[in-house]
């Protein structure tokens, strides 16, 4: 991957499709009140299947109101609509009574109610994708972080106006570029990216149109609408919206159906199969399967069109992404919510301490300073998790081209069997975690967050983990030569992992160890208030903020690197 690094960094590509109006997004965003309605139709029949009895399906709807009731008077936004009350108020009225009717009509009314939900559901999910607003945020976001970076690297009055660097040379696209690029001609493409940061939804759609790709559609946390700089950016690049405080089976349903049709109608996607952010740092374990199971879904009834029409079907293809940060602005206050919950198995919600000024003057700061991003592109997968080659064939582990179509089949046709295609949504899952730890890319602060917190840990055995974390600061100290020896140490795991193909790193990481320490050092939590990682007055280790270092750290579990301690 560091080969294909030098050849990826500056590279300019032609974009794929001529102009905008070939693009899957916009024939989407062209046709949006049919698609939408199409969503409807298909939720409340997806619903009504799961709740067959009048019964079970008002039961459902009772469910949905106090939900929704319940989750207006605890946790509003500032995005939600004004007539949110208004409505759940006429439903509450509407259901009065609805189980003493007679049974066909009330199952008339519930199902009348389902549709007032349901529609109303995918009006709020839908996004809104338009052509112009897309073409100028794209420049609006080129030119400002283009000049940001230029004022910042070159230093001379009038360089904020000239263009000598560019995103590129800030942000390092790594790893399997050319397939996706040509893949993304073939078929559908999926793009399952690691979720840390707010800024990963720009920072992705930014690299697709780096990339040449047609714009993606993508759902975006409701949460980050309440953010005036996001909002705007989200709402012209044709976010869908994904409120993750909704748990009721119509929305979720409404939702899983709105992925699925776009895929199936040919929109490539992009979404977080790990839900949220990750709050302690670690790469994803365990994902999402609701959104993945859209995509086996939506390939097996592409095999079904297929026969119906009698052409060739149009494959879809998961691209796992790792996004690979020195910091993440947020880490402080997700690392807190994580620890505050530590053992416990309950929802956490979205909450976002930062308004749109905050966020400006992190975008500056990023730009004005010498730390960088690198996203690594895995290897494409077929919707069980097959690898597939540059011509969008299924591979078994033999590397022998296979036919998934065969995945669908029994009694010698295709079938719906809700049971095998769980199955195969988790085997997917277990690859895309795979994936993301194969090409996860380790940077010098990594390195240096992961080494100091194991020698505090190894350091205080019978210490649990929020003990360690209440460590005096007497105890806070590493003698420089010892975090050295256990840098290189653990840096030369890191060799043997990348030679065997488990994980990559940084180009940085190699030479002199002093200058990767203080490489690592400079850049790790860059912009926290507290520098989770500095050297004191005898240049030693310290640190100023243990938890936000223990979520650095985390990082780079998983690899067994703590043996080398």
């Amino acid at each position: 991957m560091e080969v294909v690094e030098k050849k990826n960094k500056n590279k300019k590509y032609k974009p794929i499709l001529d102009g905008i109006p070939d693009w899957p997004v916009y024939q989407l965003s062209k046709n949006r009140k049919e698609f939408i309605e199409e969503v409807a139709n298909n939720s409340i029949a997806r619903v009504k299947e799961l709740r067959p009895t009048t019964k079970q399906l008002i039961d459902e709807l009772q469910t949905t109101v106090y939900r929704e009731q319940q989750r207006m008077k605890r946790n509003r936004w500032r995005v939600d609509p004004v007539d949110e009350p208004r409505f759940w108020a006429s439903i509450k009225e509407d259901m009065v009574g609805l189980d003493t009717k007679p049974p066909e009509e009330a199952q008339v009314k519930a199902e009348e109610i389902l549709h007032r939900i349901v529609s109303r559901y995918a009006n709020e999910i839908a996004g809104n994708f338009n052509a112009s607003s897309y073409k100028v945020t794209r420049e609006i976001v080129k030119f400002w972080f283009s000049r940001l970076l230029n004022g910042a690297r070159v230093k001379k009055f009038g360089a904020f106006f000239r263009n000598r660097y560019t995103l590129r040379d800030k942000i390092h696209i790594v790893g399997k570029v050319k397939q996706l690029r040509t893949l993304a001609t073939k078929g559908t493409v999926i793009m399952v990216p690691t979720h840390f940061s707010n800024l990963d939804s720009i920072l992705i759609g930014w690299v697709i149109h780096s990339l040449g790709l047609p714009a993606f559609i993508y759902g975006a946390g409701l949460n980050l609408f309440n953010i005036k700089i996001f909002a705007y950016f989200m709402n012209s690049l044709g976010a869908y919206k994904v409120d993750r405080r909704k748990k009721n089976l119509p929305y979720l349903e409404t939702l899983k159906l709105y992925s699925t049709l776009a895929i199936q109608k040919g929109a490539h996607s992009l979404f977080f199969p790990g839900g949220t952010r990750s709050r302690s740092g670690v790469l994803e374990k365990q994902l999402k399967l609701g959104l993945l199971s859209s995509a086996v879904e939506a390939q097996r009834n592409l095999y079904i069109d297929s026969l119906a029409k009698d052409e060739e079907v149009r494959k879809i293809f998961v691209v796992p992404v790792t996004l690979n940060y020195h910091f993440v602005l947020e880490a402080p206050d997700l690392i807190d919510d994580y620890l505050s919950v530590k053992g416990q198995d309950r929802y956490l919600p979205e909450q976002d301490k930062y308004g749109s000024w905050q966020l400006l003057q992190f975008l500056f700061k990023f730009f004005t300073k010498g730390s960088n991003i690198s996203v690594s592109i895995g290897k494409a997968l077929d919707v069980m998790g097959n690898y597939v080659d540059d011509n969008g064939n299924s591979l078994d582990p033999q590397g022998r081209i296979i036919d998934t179509r065969d995945y669908f089949i029994s009694n010698e046709q295709i079938t719906i069997d809700k049971q095998r295609e769980d199955e195969y949504t988790r085997m997917l899952s277990q690859k895309i975690v795979s994936e993301y730890h194969r090409i996860n890319r380790v940077f010098a602060s990594h390195l240096v967050a992961f080494v100091a917190f194991e020698l505090w840990q190894k350091k205080h055995p019978k210490l649990d983990l929020f003990g360690l974390l209440r460590l005096p600061e007497e105890d806070q100290v590493i003698p420089y030569e010892e975090f050295r020896e256990t840098c290189k140490r653990v840096r030369k795991q890191i060799y043997k992992l990348k030679d065997e193909g488990k994980v990559y790193h940084a180009t940085h990481l190699k030479g002199n160890i002093d200058l990767v320490i203080r490489h690592g050092l400079d850049n790790v939590g860059i912009f926290h208030l507290k520098r989770p990682l500095l050297l004191n007055r005898e240049g030693n280790i310290i640190t100023k903020d243990f938890n936000t270092l223990y979520y650095y750290h985390n990082r780079l579990v998983g690899y067994d690197l703590e043996k080398f301690i």
